[in-house]
């Protein structure tokens, strides 16, 4: 039985990637166009959202959104979440209708398709470059001062140890929001390690949830108080995770 039970989920896997890489392939032309010129980001974000809705129906997963507050059309934020799934990327797009821009690593890059559009739209970062990462900075503020909001999963990857609720996190988003003075928006993905995790033969049809949880001021606030924020933002998420666990 496993072993039929692994060949259907190697077929299922196999149709991820193609459900990643047809929709680009079909919209290529379109997508091309879109972000030809950084003011036309937002219509390219659209697309994205499209994209990330058709992998998530598409794989079996039925995704659902929850507020305890909104963020607000027109305004920047810098949205954090845990990262535990290849499918983060496709619920995050879901769950926020601000265009925003990941920060993410440069190796997804060399994804074939799916990293022609990555390295042209999002911030990429290798983590062992002191350079690129003050790149990032400067990247950022150049997307926060045309009003597109950023996005970074604050683990720095998804965990070695699949046992770890969440990793500890690391300083960069925190230091964007306090230097930039927005709002961190701490957002919790609670279904995606058992629907798609990194473990290859694994993973079930079934419910993908996101709730985003009351916002972090950054008004005021200096780099000094920056490990409180850090804490904070990570406290609010690992209580959400541990609550729904006891829950079910």
């Amino acid at each position: 039985m496993s072993l039929v039970r692994n060949f259907f989920i190697l077929l299922w896997r196999i149709w991820f990637y193609l459900l990643m890489g047809l929709p680009l392939v079909i919209m290529f032309p379109i997508l091309l166009i879109s972000i030809s010129k950084k003011s036309w980001y937002p219509f390219f974000f659209k697309l994205a959202r499209f994209w990330a809705k058709l992998i998530l129906y598409g794989m079996g997963f039925i995704p659902s959104r929850t507020y305890e507050q909104k963020p607000k059309p027109g305004h920047s934020y810098m949205f954090i979440a845990n990262h535990t799934s290849m499918i983060d990327i496709m619920l995050m797009l879901h769950t926020i209708k601000n265009p925003f821009v990941f920060v993410g690593k440069a190796e997804l890059a060399k994804i074939p398709i799916f990293g022609f559009f990555y390295k042209r739209t999002c911030i990429l970062v290798d983590r062992n470059n002191a350079s690129s990462r003050k790149a990032v900075f400067d990247s950022a503020k150049k997307r926060l001062d045309t009003g597109i909001s950023i996005c970074i999963f604050p683990e720095g990857g998804v965990p070695d140890d699949e046992s770890v609720v969440l990793d500890v996190f690391k300083d960069g988003a925190f230091r964007l929001a306090i230097e930039h003075q927005i709002p961190i928006v701490p957002i919790v993905f609670y279904d995606n390690k058992a629907r798609f995790s990194y473990t290859f033969f694994s993973g079930s049809l079934g419910k993908t949830r996101a709730k985003v949880l009351k916002f972090v001021n950054t008004k005021g606030k200096s780099q000094a108080n920056r490990a409180d924020l850090k804490s904070a933002c990570r406290t609010k998420i690992l209580n959400e995770l541990k609550a729904q666990k006891i829950r079910s």
